[in-house]
């Protein structure tokens, strides 16, 4: 059963509540309905994907389990970045799991949400993820870290073994895992910011990604062993500015 809300402005955001149960989607779709500037609507788990596609919300809150089956919120996930790519995606989490969290950010979703957590912070959260930001915690974002750790690293390839990107493309890649800001790109590479920003839009584009740290999470996921990550310290605050601005205006 779908409940909708007139839009009563421009500027009103569209949020699509999608939680494991009616009763617990409905109360969390009360709460946000305390912001007048958020028209929600609450969504079954077998109706999500169609509401998303004919209310084309500008925010969903999604449910890592759907119609009683735990990890069912990850394909759905997928399944909405395909139909409306605009949309952001706020995944909800019983706990914040370390697999739970990486496979949120690697599937596309904006920020990370526990149960746990105040109901006033995900309003917060609703307009923080709409601005273009990503919401993670700090522990979140070490979860994070340490998956780039682990990860082996080589030349970005398709699964045919083919290059993805360019030289130079892979150059400014390494530059984005170090954590450097456009400007600091531009400035290592001896290129202006607009090169840069063009570069970045071919990056997405290439690797099917829409954020800088969907890059740097594409290219940590095919490194070396051998051929360390930038020092830890430096890639938890840099990595932490990149999530703040996750475009190539960056």
């Amino acid at each position: 059963m779908i409940r909708r809300v007139e839009v009563q402005a421009d500027k009103t955001l569209r949020v699509l509540v999608a939680d494991s149960t009616v009763l617990t989607g409905s109360l969390i779709a009360d709460a946000l309905r305390r912001d007048r500037k958020l028209a929600v609507t609450n969504a079954t788990s077998d109706s999500v994907l169609a509401s998303a596609s004919a209310l084309d919300p500008h925010v969903i809150i999604l449910s890592e389990a759907l119609a009683g089956t735990p990890g069912r919120g990850f394909e759905v996930l997928t399944e909405i970045r395909a139909a409306v790519p605009e949309t952001r995606v706020v995944m909800l989490l019983d706990f914040a799991q370390r697999d739970m969290v990486v496979e949120a950010f690697r599937r596309g979703a904006r920020g990370v949400f526990c149960r746990s957590d105040s109901l006033t912070m995900l309003t917060r959260c609703v307009h923080r993820v709409h601005e273009g930001q990503l919401w993670i915690s700090g522990s979140q974002l070490e979860f994070v870290l340490e998956t780039l750790d682990a990860a082996p690293a080589t030349r970005l390839v398709n699964a045919q073994g083919a290059l993805l990107l360019s030289r130079r493309e892979e150059d400014v890649t390494r530059c984005l895992a170090a954590g450097l800001t456009n400007r600091e790109i531009a400035r290592e590479l001896k290129i202006s910011q607009n090169t840069v920003k063009n570069y970045l839009f071919r990056i997405f584009n290439k690797l099917g990604v829409s954020s800088r740290i969907e890059v740097v999470l594409f290219a940590a996921s095919q490194r070396r062993a051998d051929q360390p990550i930038a020092n830890r310290f430096d890639l938890s605050s840099q990595i932490s500015d990149a999530l703040a601005s996750p475009s190539p205006e960056s």
